[in-house]
């Protein structure tokens, strides 16, 4: 198996190559937040592994061997999240610099396991799809919560982009994947939206940058 370091840097080329197909060195090497000189070494290590197709001023793809490598990172990485909130009561903004750790641990048996015990989620805590076996990711359709409809109920169900500080926002505001979103009036002076949570008669606000990195689905 690779490195921690290499796996690392397979499973960034891959959440790149997810937002645009085109990854490039420079990129990668802002990502992986290293010098553009470091992040050309260790692509070239990971093209003489053949788990990457490097040409010079062309984009970075992985080959089939360094997407599975990747998507398996990703999957262990996702079970951990949901097994440390399941199984063992970590909050949802706890969790991720653990999983980081625990996702490159070589054993297969040890996250079938995992996945096993926890009834074989199909996503992680913040709703992100969890890789089958072979690599493969389900998404389901979503929207931008801001492009809701006033009024119109929906299910929140993942984030377009988070982090600690935005979890401990919804923490305070007691929004939790799953919920049942409406928005009543967007504001006109700050754009903060005055929305339900699970049909409840007081409404909360929460600001555009908050609302704009949540994803709905609509409810039939």
């Amino acid at each position: 198996m690779p490195s921690q370091t290499k796996e690392n840097y397979l499973k960034a080329i891959y959440f790149l190559s997810v937002k645009n197909k085109n990854v490039t060195i420079t990129e990668l090497a802002k990502k992986m937040q290293v010098s553009k000189p470091t992040c050309n070494h260790m692509v070239k290590k990971l093209e003489e592994l053949s788990l990457v197709k490097y040409q010079k001023y062309k984009p970075l793809k992985l080959t089939v061997k360094g997407k599975k490598i990747a998507t398996s990172i990703i999957r262990q990485h996702r079970l951990t999240e949901m097994f440390l909130t399941q199984i063992m009561g970590f909050g949802w903004e706890e969790v991720h610099d653990i999983a980081e750790e625990i996702e490159h641990l070589n054993s297969n048996l040890f996250f079938d396991r995992m996945d096993e015990i926890l009834g074989f989620p199909t996503v992680d805590p913040h709703g992100s799809p969890i890789p089958d076996k072979s690599g493969k990711i389900i998404k389901s359709k979503q929207v931008n919560f801001i492009e809701a409809p006033v009024g119109k109920q929906v299910k929140f169900c993942g984030f377009s982009k988070s982090s600690k500080e935005l979890l401990l926002y919804l923490n305070k505001k007691k929004i939790q994947l799953g919920a049942v979103l409406s928005i009543v009036q967007i504001e006109k002076f700050d754009n903060s939206y005055e929305i339900l949570i699970n049909n409840d008669k007081q409404s909360t606000t929460l600001s555009y940058d908050a609302c704009s990195c949540l994803l709905v689905t609509p409810l039939e």
